[in-house]
């Protein structure tokens, strides 16, 4: 009985590295950001506005984390990382001054620095250390949720940036709530 011959030899890339070599590009896909500025000093486009709200955001949300801290010093060691990742999100989608970015110009065009600074939110901390971060958590969850809704309509690159900090948003979540059980 005759073997059957074996299939022919393709030509081309294999699966295997395929499969590796993309990581990597989407990686260098991901992590390169556009200049944030409208071409043509125009009105800036559709993902440049859901680029500055994602930093504003995360902005913003570091200014929560800093007033939980501030309020009660025992989180502390617990909520600096993930700080830092908001932080460092700020800073994905352009926002490059980190903290001294809270004076920078606020969406609503006001260009204060009270506008964009979290002083209002330090008031507002709650007293119980349980229900400070169940607060920080349904930010966190309301923020990761507005960018995976934000992402549908977002250009290729700004989508995964939009996913990946909306799955680190999710994770942040997870840490604030259920691990602190």
């Amino acid at each position: 009985m005759p073997f059957p011959s074996s299939p022919p030899a393709r030509s081309g890339p294999r699966r295997r590295i395929l499969l590796a070599a993309a990581p990597a590009a989407l990686l260098a896909a991901g992590c390169s950001a556009g200049s944030g500025k409208p071409e043509g000093g125009g009105r800036p486009s559709a993902a440049d506005r859901v680029r500055a709200r994602a930093a504003v955001d995360s902005r913003e949300l570091a200014g929560r984390y800093d007033a939980v801290v501030a309020a009660h010093p025992g989180l502390a060691g617990r909520l600096r990382p993930l700080r830092a990742e908001v932080a460092a999100h700020a800073r994905a989608f352009g926002d490059g001054g980190g903290d001294a970015a809270k004076a920078s110009p606020s969406p609503s065009g006001s260009g204060t620095a009270a506008a964009a600074s979290p002083a209002p939110t330090r008031a507002a901390v709650p007293v119980k250390e349980k229900d400070a971060l169940a607060e920080l958590a349904a930010a966190e969850r309301e923020i990761a949720d507005r960018r995976t809704r934000e992402l549908l309509d977002a250009p290729d690159e700004l989508a995964r940036l939009l996913a990946s900090v909306a799955a680190a948003g999710a994770a942040h979540v997870y840490l604030l709530t259920e691990a602190g059980r």
